[in-house]
Parts: C-alpha cells; sequence; structure tokens
C-alpha cells in the first residue's frame, strides 16, 4: 500500500474515534442516522437466523439497531481501536453483547472465510477506501450465495470541487465519492449484481446543517474559554460546511443507497 493510502485510512480512522467527531457528528457517523440503516436493513431483508458485516462500523450504533431491528447476528469491522472498545462497552450496556462482536480489520483485507456472512452493510465509508476494487471483491468472497451488500454513500458529479479538496475532504468521505453510477460498476465489476439504487440527498444536507449547527455552538463555547479542543481549526471547519452545502443544493453533493447481491454460484 502506498504511502498516501495508509496516512488517509489512518487519518479517517483517528478522527471518527475520537471525541471531536462525537461533538461533529453526534452519535451516528452517516447522514440519515439510524433511520437509512433501518431501510437498507429493510432492502437487504434481514432476519433473526442471519450473520450481517458491518463494515467501518464505528462506535457501533448500527450494529446495535440492526441486532435489536432484525434479531440478527452482527460482526462489526473498524479501524479505530477506540471505535471498537466504544463498540463493545455499548452491546454490553445494551445486554446483547452476545448477538454482537467487534475487531479491528481492514475492508480490502476482511479476515474472514469465504461465504461467511449473509449480508454485508457499509454506510459512509465506502467512498474513503483507496481500494474499491479489493473492498468490493472481498465483499463478494465472504459473502454466501445469493447474499447481498448494502451501501449508503456520498455520491458527486464528475465535476471538480476545488473548495473540497485535500485530506479534510477524506476526512470528510467526499474526497474519493463518486457518481451513483460509478460505484454501481465497481460493485459489478467485483463481482456483484446491483440490483436497487436511491438518491436520499435530503439525509446530507440534514447531516451539514446539524454539523453547522454545532460549529456555531462550539465556536461560542471557545470564545466563552469554555471549550479548547486541540486540532480544531474552526474557521476551516466552517468554510468548509458552507462549501459542502453549497456544493449540495447545486447538485453536485449527494447521497445515495445502493445494494447488490452475490452471483449464485
Amino acid at each position: 500500500m502506498a504511502m498516501e493510502e495508509a496516512t488517509i485510512k489512518q487519518c479517517c480512522a483517528t478522527f471518527y474515534g475520537s471525541d471531536l467527531a462525537l461533538k461533529l457528528l453526534g452519535d451516528s457517523f452517516h447522514p440519515g442516522g439510524v433511520r437509512l440503516t433501518q431501510r437498507l436493513g429493510e432492502l437487504l431483508n434481514l432476519a433473526p437466523e442471519m450473520h450481517v458485516l458491518d463494515v467501518a462500523s464505528g462506535r457501533g450504533t448500527s450494529a446495535l439497531h440492526l441486532a435489536k431491528s432484525f434479531g440478527c447476528r452482527v460482526t462489526g469491522i473498524d479501524l479505530s481501536e477506540a471505535n471498537i472498545a466504544a463498540a463493545r462497552d455499548a452491546a454490553d450496556a445494551e445486554g446483547i453483547g452476545e448477538c454482537l462482536d467487534f475487531a479491528l480489520a481492514d475492508a480490502e483485507h476482511l479476515p474472514f472465510n469465504d461465504a461467511s456472512f449473509d449480508a454485508i452493510v457499509c454506510e459512509c465509508a465506502f467512498c474513503t477506501f483507496p481500494g474499491k476494487d479489493m473492498a468490493t471483491t472481498e465483499f463478494a468472497r465472504v459473502l454466501k450465495n445469493g447474499g447481498a451488500v448494502g451501501i449508503s454513500d456520498l455520491t458527486r458529479t464528475p465535476a471538480p470541487l476545488p473548495e473540497l479538496q485535500d485530506l479534510l475532504a477524506w476526512i470528510a468521505c467526499i474526497g474519493d465519492a463518486l457518481p451513483m453510477q460509478e460505484y454501481a460498476s465497481i460493485l459489478t465489476h467485483g463481482g456483484l449484481t446491483v440490483e436497487h439504487m436511491e438518491a436520499q440527498n435530503d439525509a446530507l444536507a440534514e447531516m451539514v446543517r446539524g454539523v453547522q449547527s454545532r460549529l456555531l455552538g462550539l465556536e461560542i463555547a471557545s470564545g466563552l474559554g469554555k471549550l479548547d479542543i486541540p486540532g480544531l481549526d474552526l474557521s476551516t471547519a466552517k468554510r468548509f460546511a458552507a462549501a459542502a452545502a453549497e456544493a449540495i443544493r447545486s447538485g453536485k453533493l449527494g447521497y445515495a443507497i445502493l445494494v447488490a447481491r452475490s452471483r449464485t454460484q
């Protein structure tokens, strides 16, 4: 792996395992929160007898919701040790730790046997994977025959977004976001059959508004001397959020759900 790719992965994992991520994003680290997680579960026809892999599971919010809502067993993987620890604590606190398992792992090198899972969910993370083709091949490998993967992720038009570039764009899941149809092509080339796509742009707009509101609160608290968050440049973050909001309004950024199924052997 190139050093640049390793840096991107590590920076994303560090941010999403930090207290700053909680302050800016709340409990759910993806647009739509558990509402869109529920939608994915319904599209995947999850059921109690199924074993689900949650890729980039964060602090376990989606995994817990799927286990409680559908009764399925869920294994979550993430690159952040802090997130894994928080997810395990959350599962134990809910009293459903026996239905959930969390492990430190990379989506591009899944530590599971072939045909291990009935379904996979990957929320607002696929676009950050430097090796999307490799991750897709891994998804297809660990899915059982006829199993399905549900992805929710940022989309963007091919037009450049100069105000939404650099490492911050990767951490915000914008850096390598693609048009919906390009995600579909990657999944198809990886051995999956895309069977459903839908836009969820309103969920992204709502999340950006929430981030802007939280940034304003952080700015006020910082101005009153009640808050000091190392590494947070409020001015840069506010400009970035405003640019993202404008890109959504102009149709350059969006959010989408895709469901693809493994091809039966």
